[in-house]
């Protein structure tokens, strides 16, 4: 499955949905998270264990060093 993402592109980034979080088992009280769309319909979202208990956050470093998160205000829908 990973080999498949190589390649693919970013064409939209959001809030989790409740309907994501439906097909997670995730409760709506869990904490605000971002989802990652790619061209072919796969969506990529942050757990914040292995075991998939709950959402979590995206972190990242850009080019020049800063540090960055993707996050939304807007992930109770």
């Amino acid at each position: 499955m990973l080999k498949d993402l190589i390649g693919r592109k970013i064409v939209r980034i959001r809030p989790l949905s409740n309907a994501d979080r439906k097909v997670e088992g995730w409760e709506e009280t869990h904490g605000a998270t971002s989802v990652i769309e790619l061209d072919d319909g796969t969506l990529i979202y942050p757990s914040q264990d292995d075991e998939g208990n709950g959402p979590g956050t995206l972190f990242g470093r850009g080019k020049s060093g800063d540090t960055f998160y993707v996050w939304s205000k807007d992930v109770i829908q």
